[in-house]
């Protein structure tokens, strides 16, 4: 006899989605959870800023625990706080700039994005991206700005649920993201997001808006550039608001 979905149960399993997915945190499921149910997915895109705040509060603590080691323990703190993630935000770059280059060529950029093979030019523009993002955070954290730090991580998600409901996607899953997310469920998740931003910082709502802001920007850049978007898209401007968050926050916050 088949198990009775309960609304708690499809919270609990979206709950457990969302870091299965977004994370290398082990997570266990059984066979007859139904992950496709639209309320497991819709809490799983909600969930998405917990998952940043859980993230970037681990890398803190670490950071917090090998201060003593300056700029050695910032970057070691950084690099865990991505290799939390699997990386997977930055593989997304690789595949759109490898993408980008293909359709230049006159290739088609759907097919080269879908590859499992990466160019040299992707892995450069990786390689350059990643070292950004681990200055920034760096200076932040070796400046004190630890909480900030924890803002960004939790706005850039936040930042999805906004670019997911504003645009069509060339992906199955992605779409059928789109479909479960109500603006319901972006209310609430943008208040529990506010609700811990501001216990975090009084400039939240500044970080707030102007990840927002740099996450459409970033997403109709891409469009713009490939003519579609999909999963990897999202992954790239994640990664594009978490590098330049920081130095925004250093060239305004911090006079």
């Amino acid at each position: 006899m088949q198990e009775k979905e309960s609304p708690i149960k499809n919270i609990y399993l979206g709950i457990k989605f969302a870091f299965s997915y977004f994370s290398i945190i082990p997570i266990k499921f059984k066979d007859n959870d139904n992950l496709a149910h639209q309320e497991v997915l819709a809490t799983m895109l909600t969930t998405l800023p917990i998952v940043g705040f859980i993230l970037s509060g681990m890398s803190v603590v670490l950071y917090l625990i090998l201060e003593q080691l300056s700029w050695y323990g910032a970057i070691f703190s950084i690099i865990f706080y991505m290799l939390l993630y699997g990386f997977i935000h930055t593989e997304a770059i690789i595949d759109v700039v490898d993408a980008t280059y293909a359709k230049h060529s006159g290739k088609d950029a759907y097919i080269i994005i879908k590859e499992p093979t990466v160019g040299a030019i992707g892995v450069l523009y990786g390689i350059g991206l990643v070292l950004l993002k681990i200055s920034g955070v760096v200076y932040l954290l070796l400046n004190n700005y630890l909480l900030e730090f924890i803002a960004i991580a939790i706005v850039s998600r936040l930042s999805l649920l906004v670019v997911i409901k504003m645009n069509q996607f060339h992906s199955g899953f992605i779409q059928q993201l789109k479909e479960s997310l109500s603006y319901k469920h972006i209310t609430i998740s943008m208040i529990i997001t506010i609700t811990i931003g501001l216990f975090l910082t009084p400039n939240f709502i500044y970080i707030l808006i102007t990840g927002i802001a740099l996450s459409i920007f970033i997403i109709q850049f891409i469009k713009s550039k490939l003519g579609f978007l999909n999963g990897d898209a999202l992954g790239t401007t994640l990664e594009g608001v978490e590098i330049l968050l920081p130095l925004l926050i250093v060239l305004l916050i911090s006079r």
